[in-house]
């Protein structure tokens, strides 16, 4: 298995909600980096923390949040996702569409790195409505 596919595991379990799939290839020390200005933005250490600031925060706050991937670019070590995310904030019931780039680091099998790049000022029109 070549770590795209790896990548391409943890976006099928994202399209199923399955959060254990989710997490299932991400090393104990992962860095997880949300973009600055995202609603989440911040450094995560651990699958634990990745869980509780990024992945649950979003199925508490959005309904229909939705990352759609259009490509997967295998760079070895270094995969890049990009894709659109969309969704509608609870709260102000906007909703919103985003392109994405997703950079993934990878050793041995495991991710060890993982940087979103989205134009945040999108997701954050809707957070603020």
């Amino acid at each position: 298995m070549t770590h795209a596919d790896i990548i391409r595991r943890h976006y099928d379990a994202s399209d199923r909600g399955d959060i254990d799939g989710m997490i299932a290839d991400l090393a104990p020390t992962v860095r997880w980096t949300e973009a600055a200005g995202f609603p989440y933005a911040g450094t995560y250490v651990g699958p634990d923390a990745v869980v509780a600031g990024v992945f649950s925060r979003l199925q508490e706050d959005w309904d229909g949040y939705t990352l759609s991937i259009d490509e997967v670019v295998d760079g070895g070590d270094v995969v890049v996702g990009i894709g659109t995310y969309s969704g509608t904030y609870r709260r102000t019931g906007r909703f919103f569409v985003a392109r994405v780039a997703h950079a993934w680091r990878l050793e041995g099998g495991r991710v060890i790195a993982f940087e979103q790049f989205t134009d945040t000022e999108l997701v954050n029109r809707a957070v603020r409505g």
